[in-house]
């Protein structure tokens, strides 16, 4: 299973700061560790043509160019830098080339990316670019440059936060489903409406949890019955340990979620390709099981997609 990586650029955040970027080149090492089945290489960057499907003009130009206002740098949560405007794009590349592979084997992953936050226009929660927007855009003007039928989309969003960024992209265009689960109580405060939105209630457990998800997904395959490509965000920041998340999913309830996802999907012959999302844990160790479990159930349902089951 081919894996992506955004690592080799570093933000320069303030000592203190929340935003746990130690645990991209920990994920990735973990993986190594591991071997086979796992393909790991690191992503190229994505070019200004391919954000555009999504971006405005004006807010790539300022992230290229480090002409962010300071306001918009404290909305993204990030102070400009060139390492930071690099790797807001090498991450993005990784979902592309994740689509990409999803396409061409059925399962792919980044190990970073969801960057769910960023708009059309600004970014957000820690969101420069909206790595799952623009593979969307780009999968589909490749589906139309090879005189392909138009490729529906499918979005399941399960961070804790709502993917408001990905919610507004998309509003009102009926080639991609948006689906997202998420705290009703947490970031963003003001929501935006997806075409399925699941407001869950704070210290909802595996039972409730793995319950509505269930209940969600039947109305997901009424409504988006055969898209022809899946990202599946799998936001680490549902579990018990989690700072920022409010839920209290254990270990076993988040890799009954990832297991139950990848099933549905596979059983529908609906390739996928993953982001790891959110994970703000107190406990790293525990939030790297839990994104490496993820990464081992897209694996399994790679073995099984190559063997047609």
């Amino acid at each position: 299973m081919q894996a992506f990586h955004a690592d080799a650029y570093r933000l320069e955040l303030p000592p203190g700061h929340r935003f746990p970027e130690a645990k991209y080149g920990l994920l990735r090492q973990r993986l190594e560790a591991l071997g086979p089945p796992f393909r790991i290489a690191p992503a190229p960057l994505a070019e200004a043509q391919a954000l555009l499907r999504v971006h405005s003009p004006h807010y790539v130009q300022a992230v290229f160019q480090g002409s962010l206002s300071a306001a918009q740098q404290r909305e993204i949560g990030f102070p400009w830098s060139p390492s930071m405007a690099l790797r807001s794009r090498c991450s993005v590349g990784a979902t592309l080339e994740a689509a990409r592979a999803a396409l061409a084997e059925g399962v792919g992953a980044n190990l970073a990316g969801g960057t769910h936050h960023a708009y059309a226009d600004k970014g957000s929660g820690y969101c420069v670019f909206n790595d799952v927007a623009v593979a969307a855009r780009q999968m589909q003007a490749m589906a139309r440059r090879e005189g392909r039928q138009e490729l529906q989309v499918l979005v399941v969003d399960l961070d804790v936060h709502q993917g408001n960024g990905t919610a507004a992209i998309f509003r009102e265009d009926p080639s991609v489903f948006t689906f997202s689960m998420h705290g009703a109580r947490n970031f963003p405060f003001r929501k935006e409406a997806s075409d399925l939105d699941v407001d869950l209630p704070d210290g909802c457990g595996d039972e409730a949890y793995l319950q509505a998800l269930d209940q969600a997904l039947d109305q997901v395959w009424a409504r988006c019955p055969a898209p022809g490509l899946a990202f599946y965000l799998a936001g680490a920041d549902p579990h018990e340990g989690d700072r920022l998340g409010r839920l209290k999913l254990s270990t076993a309830g988040m890799l009954e979620r990832d297991r139950r996802v990848l099933q549905a999907l596979r059983e529908r012959r609906i390739p996928v390709a993953l982001s790891m999302a959110g994970g703000y844990g107190e406990d790293l160790d525990a939030m790297l099981t839990v994104q490496v479990n993820t990464l081992s159930a897209a694996a399994h349902s790679w073995r099984l997609w190559q063997l047609g089951r």
